[in-house]
């Protein structure tokens, strides 16, 4: 291992991210939250890279904020406000809002931050041994990176509730029961089983994936009669790509389809 503490590797169509500070369970610092930005930027403006990967390096995902690191910096530096604004916020909300399909790996314990920014991933697989713990009101604090956001939308009002107040640890398969993620895999195959969904991701049109993502976002704030008229607006953006009309031509002729490069802005 290097002492990057973000590692940044192609596997076939996918960047795959790794969290590398295995001594501190990869704790979020703001030198880390800020490669991840940089890295995600990255991915989108590489034209190859059709999907990205997410995942921490040695026996855990991610456990939060380093909290020791940040009592360390100057009083200015250090304000809570601060740290969300200038460093969680930017990355939570470009992966909301990025292009590319984003798949989580999660190889062992997500804490706190560690545990919510593994919910913004489009897609949650992880291993059976990990756990997902809201462990804000264990130091006093709110859950945050999105957290009171996505949580009852995953797993509704009751359970978001219990798990943001008892802080209590949810297994991989309990999770993947409520619906908190996608999948729970046998430890040895989570990584494997997240870069196998990114290689199908890639498979797939890209501006296609681009839309559909663009539609799941809007639909949060959207009534039934609004989304429709995003669906619509978004569907005739989609039938007028080269990629439906090769969609089409496919499907008559029986062959697999030859999607476009994916589109960079």
């Amino acid at each position: 291992m290097t002492d990057a503490v973000l590692l940044v590797e192609r596997r076939g169509p996918a960047a795959l991210f790794t969290l590398n500070r295995p001594e501190r369970i990869n704790a979020f610092t703001p030198e880390l939250l800020r490669a991840l930005l940089d890295a995600l930027h990255e991915a989108e403006r590489t034209p190859e890279v059709r999907a990205v990967v997410i995942t921490g390096a040695g026996r855990g995902f991610c456990s939060g904020q380093d909290i020791a690191q940040i009592a360390a910096l100057p009083p200015e530096e250090r304000a809570v406000g601060h740290i969300l604004e200038t460093y969680y916020e930017p990355l939570a909300r470009r992966m909301r809002a990025s292009p590319l399909p984003i798949v989580a790996a999660v190889n062992g314990v997500a804490a706190g931050a560690g545990a919510n920014f593994a919910l913004l991933a489009d897609i949650v697989v992880a291993a059976r041994s990990a756990q997902f713990v809201e462990a804000f009101g264990r130091i006093g604090l709110v859950p945050d990176v999105g957290g009171t956001w996505t949580l009852p939308r995953l797993v509704g009002d009751a359970r978001a509730r219990a798990l943001c107040l008892l802080g209590e640890p949810v297994s991989a398969e309990q999770a993947e029961d409520w619906g908190l993620i996608w999948k729970a895999v046998d430890d040895a195959r989570v990584l494997d089983e997240a870069l196998a969904l990114a290689e199908r991701l890639a498979a797939l049109p890209a501006e296609a994936l681009r839309l559909t993502k663009q539609a799941l976002a809007r639909s949060a704030g959207n009534g039934f009669e609004e989304q429709l008229a995003v669906e619509r607006a978004l569907q005739t953006e989609a039938a007028a790509t080269p990629d439906h009309a090769e969609g089409v031509r496919a499907f008559v002729e029986k062959r697999p389809p030859e999607w476009s490069p994916r589109r960079v802005e």
